[in-house]
């Protein structure tokens, strides 16, 4: 997992997660799409991790690369972020991507929502 220069360091995007965005790019037949990550205010816990594609990359945002695919996190997001691994789990209660970050204090039972 190589990060680009361009990326802030502490932000990872494990293998599992490299390859279900590779697989997600390849079904939706555009491979100009890049998995954005972000952080915005609400959630039961303060803060809520937001996922989404997007084919512009922004002056501002951080680029990590892996396995050919690229994660985008913006800026403001990246404070929120640091030391952070954005993965991807399949279990019984289905599958998703994930954020385990070490600077939550506290997060709601879906995952989906954090405090600091």
């Amino acid at each position: 997992m190589q990060p680009s220069a361009e990326a802030a360091p502490g932000i990872e995007f494990s293998d599992a997660a490299a390859a279900r965005l590779k697989t997600l790019i390849k079904e939706e037949q555009n491979e100009n799409l890049k998995l954005r990550v972000f952080v915005s205010g609400g959630g039961c816990s303060g803060f809520q991790y937001g996922f989404e594609f997007d084919e512009n990359v922004n002056d501002d945002d951080i680029k990590v690369e892996n396995q050919g695919v690229t994660m985008l996190v913006d800026n403001m997001s990246a404070r929120y972020l640091s030391g952070a691994t954005v993965d991807y789990e399949e279990g019984l209660e289905g599958s998703r991507f994930v954020i385990n970050n070490p600077n939550a204090t506290s997060t709601c039972g879906c995952g989906a929502s954090f405090s600091i």
